[in-house]
């Protein structure tokens, strides 16, 4: 079998790439991997090198958009799963256009060429931020889509051509949903990754408004093993939430991340809120533990605890992605 995994030298795609390769992910086990990647500013090529020499492996930088492009890899392609996206949504907030052109047009090229040779499924990788917030209770996938900033919007497009390519053509595509995800390899410009770095050089911390929004944290190896799953034995042109199960307010996790790393409160420098910033967000997963067996597994204070000491021990990886964010920021 061989996969294309679009993003796949982002945080979470190449952490699917590395665990796949190294047969730790259910039902892709001995697969080629093809990973397909434009290496914005968030796709590090640094990510695969722990499997660069795989003789399973091949990648190719280029755009998810170039239908060109798409028609050269996709003859030989068996399977999709679809990470490649622009996911910050402080990014979209300053300006909208890329995520659109990315999330949604990309996103349709890929659907297209899965339609016209013939794939044999595909999985796109989505966000829990497509329901908005819900101040209690959980969602179940059966919820309506009321995505309130422009990324979370342009995911919501692409999920919906998704479900329209498999009712309208047959595809044999399914849709994931996650909380936010956590783990190595995290770009250094999200809240865990920014104040666990932040912390490391003595600075200080940016937490919006009073830190009472609310989300459900999920490891990326978590995560990554729900989508295998989904891949191998989903339903086609089904939704499956995948969630951590762990709820912390932003002011919760604040503490977590000041105590692992030795500081207190005055490290805390309250700033202004984000324009639409949701409150709360929580996933119903019974679904998809129901159906296919999904259970997180990594408890959240050992996970956020190997997380710090990740970013302790590689310096060398996120200190230049982290300066040249700051370089991107003045421009």
């Amino acid at each position: 079998m061989k996969l294309l995994v679009t993003g796949g030298a982002g945080f979470i795609g190449s952490n699917f790439v590395r665990r796949a390769l190294n047969d730790e992910l259910p039902g892709v086990e001995g697969a080629e991997i093809v990973v397909l990647d434009s290496l914005t500013y968030s796709g590090v090529r640094e990510n695969l090198d722990p499997i660069a020499d795989s003789p399973r492996f091949t990648f190719i930088e280029g755009d998810i958009r170039d239908a060109a492009l798409l028609d050269e890899i996709f003859p030989t392609i068996d399977g999709v799963v679809h990470f490649a996206a622009e996911s910050h949504v402080d990014r979209s907030v300053r300006d909208a256009a890329i995520f659109v052109e990315t999330n949604v047009l990309g996103t349709q090229r890929l659907l297209d060429a899965a339609l016209t040779h013939g794939t044999k499924r595909f999985v796109h990788v989505s966000t829990d931020e497509v329901y908005g917030s819900i101040e209690e209770g959980e969602w179940t996938e059966e919820f309506p889509l009321e995505p309130n900033s422009p990324y979370s919007a342009s995911k919501a497009g692409s999920d919906l051509l998704v479900r329209a390519y498999h009712r309208t053509h047959g595809l044999n595509a399914s849709i994931t949903r996650c909380s936010n995800n956590y783990g190595p390899y995290h770009f250094p410009e999200k809240l865990i990754p920014l104040f666990v770095t932040n912390l490391m050089d003595d600075q200080h911390v940016p937490l919006y408004g009073t830190g009472e929004n609310v989300r459900d944290w999920l490891h990326v190896d978590d995560h990554c093993r729900g989508i295998a799953l989904v891949f191998a034995n989903g339903r086609a042109g089904e939704v499956y939430n995948i969630g951590g199960g762990t709820q912390l307010t932003n002011v919760e996790i604040t503490e977590k991340i000041l105590e692992l790393m030795g500081k207190d409160d005055s490290y805390v420098d309250h700033v202004e809120d984000r324009k639409g910033h949701d409150l709360r967000y929580c996933v119903d997963i019974s679904k998809i533990e129901n159906e296919l067996g999904y259970e997180p597994q990594v408890p959240f204070e050992r996970g956020l605890a190997e997380v710090v000491q990740w970013y302790r021990d590689n310096r060398a990886w996120w200190e230049p992605l982290k300066e040249r964010a700051a370089l991107e920021a003045q421009k």
